[in-house]
């Protein structure tokens, strides 16, 4: 009888990718094999992955695929199927995934060996289980390893440490001992960085888009994050190989970043970091709020060119979008019902004039920054309900390290804390304004002719900005007869619970 094995290597960490460690162990099985005089009918790894986290290993789905539909040939010429590595660890870590192995050659007629000793044949149960023991102890060392690695990140949440390699806006400066090694380190603000993140903030929430300002900063060649690092199993973008161009995913990530706002993020928590802020907190919630929005994701806001098209404006008749279309001998662009069923039409700048007006209208009005602008005691109120909240949930878990707390009270005060807690998430982002109107200047009144000249000075894009904030819809309703002039009795402007805006119409 022949045995025909098939080899299997890994190692959990090597960050420059040198594979040295993997080749190490392949050459020892090979030897060992020699020695056993068992023929290797094909060899696999996987390098720098863990075994324990619920990480793709190619290597070892290729080793068990290749064993699985080799061995009813193998057994019908008489001769044993090894899979082989070097120990246990590096075959599994989980025990839901060694059992599953188990189970799988349990069912092909193999067995597992090992370097540095052990032999079990899997179609017999005892050296299953004696296969499932010898892992057990694996499994223990790693998920002991994994309490102690989570409980020292969560300390250093706690008190507001950088975790891993030092963010876009800022750079880290180390401290030495006596003998040169360093002690610790501390993360400044980088000048350059953080005035690019600072400016894709205040665009943001002036009402430009994605696309333009990624554009804009890769016109001006600034250099993104991570921009002509290494990748690790991972590719970077066609024509994007050395990572110096910006894309719109790459700019929303920035702006989101709660470590812009001086915040330390843990498992979904927020902490107050050690680092010092790049923009203001209310500014990152602003932005996170308007990135975030539901819809903005199957919405192409940065690629419209009219007013009331696709979500602001309706047809009267049928309640569907409106379209922009070119009509008559002039070929005017036209508001028509986009269900093309001709309920109604009306010339687009006349119609874009006229809602211009009733918005210029409102926001003259003395209590506009008031109603529009951020709530900022709310907030402040809010935010401190919130602290002391996480407060509590920490001050509960000391109580059950100190005793005087049973495991289900925790579990019942945790569960409860945390439900408060996202509530008050939820009303922190309801009253967040979706933008910040301070940034477009003289937007908010009065005087009325400031406001006006800050309105014509906006783009498309920012004046539906400034609608979706107000809660605007635009209802465009069929005239009785055909006539000149434009009669804007037949345009509804409607706030965002259904009622006209009637009290904000300009005089006629």
């Amino acid at each position: 009888m022949q045995i025909e094995c098939w080899l299997y290597a890994r190692i959990s960490d090597d960050p420059r990718e040198q594979r040295r460690g993997v080749h190490r162990q392949l050459q020892d099985l090979r030897v060992h094999a020699q020695a056993k005089n068992w023929l290797v009918k094909g060899e696999f790894h996987d390098n720098d992955i863990s075994a324990h986290k619920e990480e793709e290993r190619p290597g070892y789905d290729k080793l068990m695929h290749a064993v699985i539909t080799a061995m009813p040939e193998v057994g019908e010429t008489g001769n044993q199927g090894v899979v082989l590595a070097l120990h246990p660890s590096r075959l599994w870590r989980r025990r839901v995934e060694r059992a599953q192995a188990i189970e799988d050659l349990r069912h092909a007629k193999a067995c597992v060996a090992f370097e540095t000793g052990g032999f079990f044949d899997m179609s017999k149960a005892t050296e299953r289980s004696q296969l499932a023991q010898v892992g057990e102890s694996d499994t223990l060392e790693s998920e002991v390893k994994g309490e102690r690695v989570a409980r020292e990140a969560l300390a250093r949440a706690e008190e507001g440490r950088a975790n891993g390699a030092v963010q876009y806006g800022w750079r880290r400066v180390y401290e030495y001992d006596r003998a040169g090694r360093v002690e610790s380190f501390r993360d400044e603000i980088d000048p350059e960085q953080a005035e690019i993140v600072k400016e894709v903030t205040n665009r943001l929430l002036a009402g430009e888009t994605l696309f333009r300002i990624t554009d804009d900063l890769n016109i001006r060649r600034v250099l993104p994050p991570g921009a002509n690092l290494v990748m690790k199993r991972k590719k970077r973008a066609q024509g994007n190989e050395d990572g110096a161009l910006w894309n719109k995913t790459s700019v929303k990530k920035l702006a989101l970043r709660p470590a812009n706002a001086g915040l330390r993020v843990h498992h979904g928590e927020l902490y107050p970091a050690a680092w010092e802020p790049i923009v203001d907190r209310e500014k990152w919630e602003q932005v996170k709020s308007l990135l975030t929005a539901p819809g903005r994701s199957v919405r192409r806001d940065g690629q419209r060119k009219h007013l009331l098209t696709w979500g602001i404006g309706e047809c009267g008749v049928c309640t569907s979008v409106l379209a922009a279309k070119p009509r008559g001998r002039a070929k005017k662009l036209l508001y028509v019902c986009d269900s093309k069923q001709g309920c109604t039409g009306r010339n687009e700048e006349l119609v874009d004039t006229w809602v211009g007006a009733v918005v210029v209208a409102r926001l003259s009005r003395p209590d506009a920054a008031a109603v529009f602008g951020p709530d900022e005691e709310r907030l402040t109120r809010l935010r401190v309900a919130q602290d002391g909240l996480k407060t509590r949930l920490e001050e509960a878990a000391d109580d059950y390290a100190d005793g005087m707390l049973t495991r289900d009270q925790l579990r019942a005060v945790t569960k409860k804390l945390k439900e408060q807690i996202a509530r008050l998430e939820e009303e922190i982002e309801g009253a967040t304004p979706k933008w910040d109107l301070e940034l477009m200047g003289d937007l908010l009144g009065p005087p009325q002719e400031a406001v006006e000249a800050a309105w014509e000075a906006l783009t498309v894009v920012q004046k539906r900005a400034v609608l979706e904030v107000l809660g605007i819809k635009v209802r465009i309703l069929p005239t009785p007869k055909r006539g000149p002039g434009f009669d804007p009795d037949y345009v509804e402007v409607l706030a965002g619970d259904g009622t006209p805006f009637a009290e904000y119409v300009p005089a006629a």
